[in-house]
């Protein structure tokens, strides 16, 4: 059932060629949001995996924007909270902003102060690894906060790129890796 849940999920992941920038191979996730079978066996696998091996979450926190996504619908299912990363300028009120590289260049990311508690178990979520700035970033924003990341979920890793490197000792689930 798992491996057919992930073959539905390959079938709709596209490719384009030299998206954003020249040389980038960029995997598109757009089709699994038009089917629903396939955006229900994302949300199915990242529960099961949660359940089975973290049985304690208080926070899903994604990433924007495609992290907007998928964290809410899992949170949903789990029974917790969910909270934004977002680019900056993009929150209101008291914010925390951390800057991190892309693949094709430098972002910084922030979230609302009061997103997280201290000592809450988070879970981070967003649809792609590449370098591993972005959930690199998301990770400090968490522990700023005084809060414990258990895990990332992320639907394509890019193994090529090492990003699960630049995580250290936080643990990535990915559906899929090219």
């Amino acid at each position: 059932m798992m491996a057919e849940k992930r073959d539905l999920i390959i079938q709709c992941i596209r490719t384009f060629q030299d998206f954003p920038t020249k040389g980038i191979p960029f995997k598109d996730i757009c089709p699994i949001l038009k089917n629903p079978e396939a955006l229900t066996a994302v949300t199915d696998l990242f529960e099961e995996y949660v359940r089975n091996t973290h049985p304690h979450v208080d926070l899903i926190v994604g990433l924007d924007a495609r992290g907007f996504l998928f964290g809410p619908l899992l949170a949903q299912r789990l029974g917790v909270g969910f909270a934004l990363v977002r680019k900056k300028g993009k929150l209101p009120g008291p914010t925390l902003s951390v800057s991190y590289s892309l693949e094709y260049g430098q972002a910084e990311a922030e979230m609302q102060e009061d997103a997280v508690s201290p000592g809450q178990k988070v879970l981070i979520i967003d649809d792609l690894l590449a370098t591993g700035g972005t959930l690199y970033a998301a990770c400090e924003l968490v522990k700023q906060q005084r809060a414990e990341v258990l895990s990332c979920l992320v639907v394509v890793e890019l193994k090529s790129l090492n990003g699960a490197d630049k995580l250290k000792q936080t643990s990535v689930f990915s559906i899929v890796q090219y």
